[in-house]
């Protein structure tokens, strides 16, 4: 049985990769409003990963005897400026999400609970990718910055990138 304390700190972070999931489906429609299909399509598969996040989140306090309660999801930008400020977002909300993957990890040491260690683990190493991957983009778009050829470019290959489901767990 996990504690409340936990149960409610999953909860609210269940509540943050939603909104994940709703701030990239956000900037994957401003994206392709500018025509940029590139950049839509890799927003469209971070908004994907983001949900799978949030039910690996859902699954494991189900499985450990806990409650989940859904809280209301605050409603993402819509306007983002430019491709450099939108990935700017995107690289400060990873931090943001590393963050309280941290102050969970703190929480779950602090209570001994090794189940959630195990999961908060493989998250604390998610995010490593997650915020490398903003970033990348992000020093790319720094460098390309008015260059309308660069753009495109960079548009061009993140078309590429593709959802790949998470394996089935064993059961």
């Amino acid at each position: 049985m996990i504690s409340k304390t936990l149960e409610k700190a999953i909860n609210e972070q269940i509540n943050r990769e939603l909104y994940s999931e709703y701030l990239y489906v956000s900037m994957q429609a401003w994206f392709a409003g500018q025509n940029l299909d590139g950049f839509a399509n890799w927003m469209a598969v971070q908004s994907k990963e983001e949900r799978d996040h949030a039910m690996k989140f859902f699954n494991f306090l189900l499985e450990r005897g806990g409650k989940v309660e859904l809280l209301a999801i605050d409603k993402p930008e819509i306007d983002f400026g430019s491709p450099l400020k939108a990935l700017q977002m995107t690289y400060e909300h990873e931090q943001f999400i590393t963050q309280n993957i941290h102050k969970l990890m703190d929480l779950a040491l602090q209570e001994n609970d090794h189940p959630s260690k195990s999961l908060l683990q493989w998250f604390v190493d998610e995010q490593v990718e997650e915020e490398a991957s903003a970033e990348k983009i992000l020093r790319r778009l720094e460098m390309i910055r008015d260059n309308v050829s660069g753009l495109f470019l960079l548009d061009s290959q993140l078309a590429q990138r593709t959802y790949t489901a998470p394996a089935a767990e064993a059961e």
